[in-house]
């Protein structure tokens, strides 16, 4: 499947994440984040969690969204999909 967007490595697990036009190639949770979670306009932490949205960013908390002068809403609902290959037959090792 290729090396890792992030890192580069192609050790382990490689899978993909796809949210609207943007795919990339991961080999860890990690490195999706990385370069697939928003930034709070804020603080600049990845949004992991429903983000707090308003006309002038996005952000992780109401607290940052406050902190930087903004009243709060819902952010809209975005479609992503994670693909994850299928574990293969146990060996017993490990």
């Amino acid at each position: 499947m290729g090396a890792c967007d992030v890192c580069g490595s192609s050790e382990g697990r490689m899978f993909t994440v796809s949210m609207g036009n943007q795919t990339g190639t991961f080999d860890s949770f990690e490195c999706a984040i990385h370069m697939m979670a928003p930034a709070c306009e804020h603080c600049g932490c990845r949004i992991l969690g429903h983000p707090v949205q308003s006309e002038a960013g996005v952000y992780c908390c109401l607290h940052c969204a406050r902190e930087a002068g903004n009243p709060h809403k819902a952010a809209a609902a975005e479609h992503s999909t994670v693909a994850v290959p299928a574990q293969g037959p146990s060996t017993g090792q490990g």
